[in-house]
């Protein structure tokens, strides 16, 4: 291989690092990328200790809307079927029944009326 015009004998390939968050395969090309939106802009930033509630991203994909509802299923989110899958996302709480943690909702947030929640 050669890097920069510098022959280097011992490098095989160059790495990839561009993989699909949702299926774990390499991407080719420029990636799609999702970015969760902050629920509320805090005062003052998440203390190292502690895990904040939500990871803004931003998550990479293959352009297939498939990949980005794997991964969802796999963090246990809900989807809006009103929304489609697009470059920013807004999380929405989902309280859990009697004192269960609560879940989170996916949306792009475009419609005006109420969320249809339903499992990615």
């Amino acid at each position: 291989m050669e890097i920069m015009g510098i022959r280097i004998p011992t490098v095989v390939q160059d790495n990839v690092a561009r993989r699909c968050d949702g299926c774990l395969q390499v991407i080719e090309g420029t990636p799609w990328r999702i970015n969760v939106l902050d629920i509320v802009s805090t005062e003052v930033a998440v203390p190292w200790t502690e895990t904040p509630l939500l990871n803004p991203g931003p998550f990479q994909f293959h352009a297939d809307e498939s990949c980005v509802r794997r991964w969802m299923a796999g963090r246990d989110f809900l989807f809006c079927r009103k929304g489609r899958v697009r470059e920013i996302m807004r999380p929405i709480p989902v309280p859990g029944a009697d004192g269960q943690a609560t879940r989170w909702g996916l949306c792009d947030g475009i419609h005006r009326d109420d969320h249809e929640l339903v499992p990615a």
